[in-house]
């Protein structure tokens, strides 16, 4: 590459304590350390959901504090729309970057102009299902495309429109690979590029309520609008869903709620 390469990369984070706020750090120690400096130039935007850290800037990069509710796709967007760089890198701040892998990317991008969505390969995640073997596997099928660590040509954007804001938290993949799909855009998972999750941290610091909120709460918009299912089936699920959130905070109570849930899970997207 003749030319600096400069890469967006947003980072989520929620730096509540000092165990999660080296989380953070970690991710972009990492990255920093990932790539040459004179061929590759990270911009880094962190989205710091914490506002009792403020003023506090992570190092190496922007450090954004935002007064807007919590949604994924919302906190994305502030930094998507905060950057200008041609390739944009959508990360969760669980990450190890490997060394190289985003050199991987460029040059897999470099040899095939028509791939303009990636997620690199992760040891923890994909060894049980994909083999390291250096290919790309294109496919847009949850598992291959993974949420924690996204790669695209800003280009995109001009076709998809940002992303959807009214997903909050899970199912924000999905609808990605969905987007991706049918606009025919072309996403691949790059198994020469590595990049560790370290594992679902955000999931740990939500009380349960607001974990079946970001979760199970988001599969009757996922399901309206991709899944083409009847009126008729929104409005049961809508009037179903009350219930199984009654039994799923109190699953650990009684083998009876833990069935329930288990059952009422089954409609909103499998229980996780």
């Amino acid at each position: 590459m003749e030319d600096k390469v400069k890469i967006d990369v947003i980072i989520l984070s929620y730096a509540k304590d000092e165990a999660l706020k080296n989380l953070t750090i970690q991710t972009i120690d990492t990255l920093i350390a990932s790539e040459d400096p004179d061929e590759i130039q990270f911009n880094i935007v962190v989205i710091e959901s914490n506002q009792n850290l403020k003023p506090y800037e992570f190092k190496h990069s922007t450090t954004i504090y935002t007064d807007k509710p919590f949604g994924y796709n919302r906190y994305m967007n502030i930094g998507i729309k905060a950057t200008l760089n041609p390739y944009v890198c959508l990360c969760n701040n669980d990450l190890i970057f490997r060394k190289g892998w985003a050199s991987q990317i460029l040059n897999q991008m470099q040899l095939d102009k028509d791939l303009k969505s990636v997620n690199p390969y992760c040891e923890n995640f994909h060894k049980n299902t994909v083999k390291d073997d250096g290919r790309n596997i294109v496919s847009t099928i949850n598992g291959i495309l993974i949420g924690w660590c996204i790669f695209f040509k800003r280009e995109i954007l001009s076709t998809t429109g940002y992303l959807d804001e009214k997903f909050e938290f899970w199912f924000a993949d999905n609808d990605y690979g969905n987007t991706m799909n049918k606009f025919h855009i072309k996403h691949a998972l790059v198994t020469s590029s590595k990049v560790t999750h370290i594992g679902s941290k955000s999931h740990s610091i939500l009380s349960n309520q607001d974990l079946f909120e970001y979760t199970y709460g988001q599969f009757l918009y996922y399901d309206l609008k991709w899944n083409n299912k009847s009126r008729l089936s929104y409005y049961l699920k809508a009037i179903l869903l009350p219930l199984f959130k009654f039994s799923y905070l109190k699953r650990f109570n009684s083998k009876a709620y833990m069935l329930s849930c288990r059952l009422f899970s089954k409609l909103y997207g499998g229980l996780k």
